[in-house]
């Protein structure tokens, strides 16, 4: 009987496993499900451009799996037991339903996080998902000439956005509310190109001000600074998802599954985590940040580890690191801050069209890999040596 494997999420990670170990395995032998709440692969990296109205290319999974044996099951999941070895899952229509599995790939990412401040649940928009970005862009196309936007968070996120809004809303007073100095974690090189853009596109940059509330017009800083907002935009980092946390699984306090450096679970080895849903372990025993950059490397390691162990083969040795952080400061901007394999910047960056056109290129190779799970990998399919029945026990044979 095929050996039954159930990849939950299909963001970067998630799509990326699914048809990496479809294109390692035979047919015959594994089934593998990919579930999802949304039929189309988001562009998670593009989401502050769909923010600003632009339109982004659609890739339906049924197009981008057609033919690749992994099954597209369109639902919300809703529980795991690591245990018993199932999902819990609500379809569109509000049906319900236990699917059984041998292994399990957990990659329901992350969402906004809202750090608890007060108002900023009620009336600040993100852009962590395409929802929130569609409900930014509809609220930015009603704002009128000089109104103020204020983007909260000075990360990768919260520079692209405010850019990006900058740009394409001239007529905007956009601001940014950094915790800590303009890109501080840069080079001086990439320091000040990002100061001379941000002050090219006229955005007001507030540095070492941590925001503490959010009403409807208006943000408040610690020092009890009030900078006005008609909307504002909340980018300060990542929560995952908690259905993690209410399982068995060993997890962290922010509820990212912990796991060994081929992505399995430390509690439970029939379970594989990867993305922003695990606390992987990267160059200098310091954890992988949450990012597209990390994501799709953990999914890699994960399918080849998978596939490894179902098929006797070597396990995967390749170690996770940073080459590179890339930014885009609107369409005609941007920079490329080299880093080391810990993600500490370097004095080399690369500034200005040349590096908008790399980010673009980031972000086209990152889509094509995954909307092309078989032709981005050209391998040979190997046989699972080990019936279905044994599944419970021989991942840790194999070991």
């Amino acid at each position: 009987m095929q050996h039954r494997i159930i990849v939950l999420g299909a963001g970067y990670a998630g799509a990326t496993a699914a048809g990496r170990l479809a294109k390692r395995l035979r047919r015959e032998d594994a089934a593998i499900t990919l579930v999802n709440s949304e039929p189309d692969f988001v562009e998670r990296v593009r989401l502050h451009q769909l923010a600003v109205g632009q339109d982004l290319k659609p890739r339906p999974f049924s197009e981008m799996f057609a033919g690749t044996g992994v099954e597209l099951r369109l639902a919300k999941v809703t529980g795991v037991d690591v245990d018993r070895k199932t999902v819990a899952v609500t379809d569109a229509h509000g049906a319900e339903e236990l699917v059984e599995y041998d292994t399990l790939v957990y990659a329901l990412g992350s969402g906004w996080n809202d750090q608890g401040v007060p108002g900023t649940a009620e009336h600040a928009y993100e852009i962590a998902g395409r929802p929130g970005a569609l409900r930014l862009c509809a609220r930015l196309a009603r704002l009128e000439e000089g109104q103020p936007v204020v983007v909260v968070g000075g990360g990768l996120t919260g520079l692209e956005a405010a850019a990006e809004i900058a740009e394409a809303r001239p007529d905007l007073h956009v601001a940014l509310a950094a915790r800590s100095g303009l890109g501080d974690w840069l080079s001086p090189k990439g320091r000040r190109h990002l100061r001379k853009v941000f002050d090219k596109l006229g955005i007001t940059v507030h540095e070492h001000a941590a925001v503490t509330g959010v009403e409807p017009d208006r943000v408040t800083t610690a020092d009890g600074t009030a900078i006005s907002a008609a909307v504002t935009v909340w980018t300060t980092g990542f929560a995952v998802h908690p259905i993690a946390k209410a399982t068995n699984l060993e997890v962290t306090g922010q509820g990212q599954i912990v796991v060994d450096p081929t992505m399995r679970s430390v509690s439970h080895p029939d379970v594989y985590a990867i993305g922003d849903a695990a606390m992987a372990m990267g160059p200098g025993d310091k954890p992988l940040r949450m990012s597209c950059a990390s994501g799709t490397p953990t999914a890699w390691q994960a399918a080849d580890a998978i596939a490894a162990r179902l098929t006797g083969g070597k396990l995967p040795n390749a170690p996770l690191r940073y080459f590179n952080q890339c930014i885009s400061l609107g369409r005609r901007e941007g920079v490329i801050q080299y880093v080391t394999a810990d993600d500490r910047a370097v004095r080399a960056a690369l500034t200005g069209r040349l590096a908008a056109v790399y980010k673009e290129l980031v972000c086209k190779g990152a889509a094509w890999g995954v909307a092309n799970p078989t032709l981005a990998m050209p391998t040979r399919r190997r046989r699972v040596v080990r019936e279905r029945a044994q599944a419970g026990s021989a991942v840790k044979a194999l070991t």
